[in-house]
């Protein structure tokens, strides 16, 4: 009799360990299914290398539809806190913008419709549109893994870019020299 009873405290405590590593492994399974699926949404990554230097060749707008130290709203959100957010004009140049999709050379998953990266952020990028779907190597730097890797064009337009300072709508410490925003994504203050 002892002897039973001794085999199924023993099989009771396999049992009770084992769930409770089952809860544990589904706890986990659970944790990195949210990361990876917050991952994939781009507008919650966080800048990196944020200064007012822009490319080589890149030029100045000659008569943009907002000027340097302008007051203007952000009416989309790339990032958690753009849209509605009060900003500042800092840089208007004239070039070819691109919204692109790549995986991050640091890894994790890919990023889809990244907005936005421009013509002199593109490795021996020339002066042509490139059109959807053409391949091509970032050397932007705006997000942790962006330099050096591999993307497709989403879309691209010539167009006057904007470099701006803002103060996120939901809260935050002001973000300097954002890189980029287009004419169609601002609206005057």
């Amino acid at each position: 009799m002892k002897k039973g009873m001794f085999i199924l405290a023993a099989a009771l405590v396999v049992v009770i360990s084992g769930c409770g590593n089952t809860a544990n492994n589904e706890k986990q399974a659970s944790d990195t299914s949210s990361k990876a699926a917050s991952s994939m949404n781009h507008s919650e990554m966080e800048h990196e290398n944020m200064t007012s230097e822009v490319p080589e060749g890149l030029k100045e707008a000659a008569n943009p539809e907002y000027k340097v130290g302008d007051q203007v709203i952000i009416t989309e959100g790339h990032m958690d806190g753009m849209k509605g957010a009060a900003a500042t004009i800092v840089g208007a140049y004239e070039t070819n913008v691109y919204a692109v999709s790549y995986t991050p050379t640091t890894g994790g998953n890919p990023v889809t419709n990244h907005k936005w990266v421009i013509q002199q952020e593109l490795q021996d990028a020339g002066d042509e549109l490139y059109a959807p779907g053409t391949e091509v190597v970032l050397n932007a730097d705006h997000m942790p893994g962006m330099k050096g890797a591999a993307a497709t064009v989403d879309t691209g337009e010539r167009t006057t870019v904007y470099m701006v300072d803002y103060t996120p709508a939901t809260g935050g410490d002001p973000v300097r020299n954002h890189k980029w925003v287009t004419g169609d994504e601002l609206k005057a203050k």
